[in-house]
Order: C-alpha cells, then structure tokens, then sequence
C-alpha cells in the first residue's frame, strides 16, 4: 500500500487530522488511505454481556455514510490526491495498526468521539502510537 494511512472517526478532530494527511500526501505525492471501522456494540443488563441486537447491514451503512461525510468535506482540497477507503469490521486501533505495516506514515487525531472527554489522548491514538509499524503523527 505505502503512502499515508489516516483514521477518521466523524469527529472534529479526525477531520483535523485528515486535512493535515491530505496536505501531507499532497507534499509527498503520495496516495492517501482513509480508514474508518464499525462494530456491532456491546451492551450487558446487570446479568452479563453480549451482541447489540442490530442489523449488520446498518452499521455498515452507517459506517460508509460516515467515510462519504469525511471526504465530502474536503470539497476542492482533495484534488491531485489519489484517495483510497478503507471501512472496516472491528477495533479502530486493531484496523489503524494494521493497515500501518504498509504505509509511511500514519495520522489520527488525540481523542475522537470516546466518552472520556477530559483525556488528552484517547484510546485509539495510545494504541496507534504505541504498537504501529511506522511513524505516527497524533493531530490536535
């Protein structure tokens, strides 16, 4: 794959970080891979835990409605980039992490959409800056 791998989420800071990708892979001439995953929730009643009960065709709708508003909004910013997407079942981290061992650079932004807003890292970007198989540039 090679080029620069970028993980949005929806969040203003995804979109942050997926500009500052674009510009890079426009400085690189480079392609740019955009990633967002989906997973089936876990929800649990006091007794114990298990799947959500929802349809897999919605979440994944849902998921390629996000990648479609990602990319919309870049408008005119993403022209002479040779985009690729990537929408994936499973943990942010396990898709970013993995889709690294191909790229040169991977970017996401600090925290995304995750419920612990006082963190100045979340989960995902710890987990990318942690264990990815190429330089990692944390957004803002």
């Amino acid at each position: 794959m090679g080029g620069i791998v970028v993980g949005v989420d929806g969040s203003e800071t995804s979109a942050a970080a997926l500009r500052w990708a674009l510009a890079e892979a426009k400085l690189r001439g480079t392609t740019l891979t955009v990633v967002h995953s989906w997973s089936i929730p876990i929800v649990g009643d006091g007794l114990g835990y298990g799947w959500a009960p929802v349809a897999v065709d919605q979440l994944k709708e849902g998921a390629e409605a996000v990648m479609r508003s990602m990319l919309d909004g870049l408008g005119d910013e993403r022209a002479g980039v040779e985009l690729k997407k990537l929408v994936v079942n499973g943990s942010a981290a396990l898709g970013l992490i993995e889709a690294s061992k191909d790229a040169d650079l991977l970017v996401v932004g600090s925290r995304g959409l995750g419920g612990f807003g006082s963190l100045v890292l979340g989960s995902v970007s710890h987990q990318c800056a942690a264990h990815a198989a190429c330089p990692v540039v944390i957004i803002r």
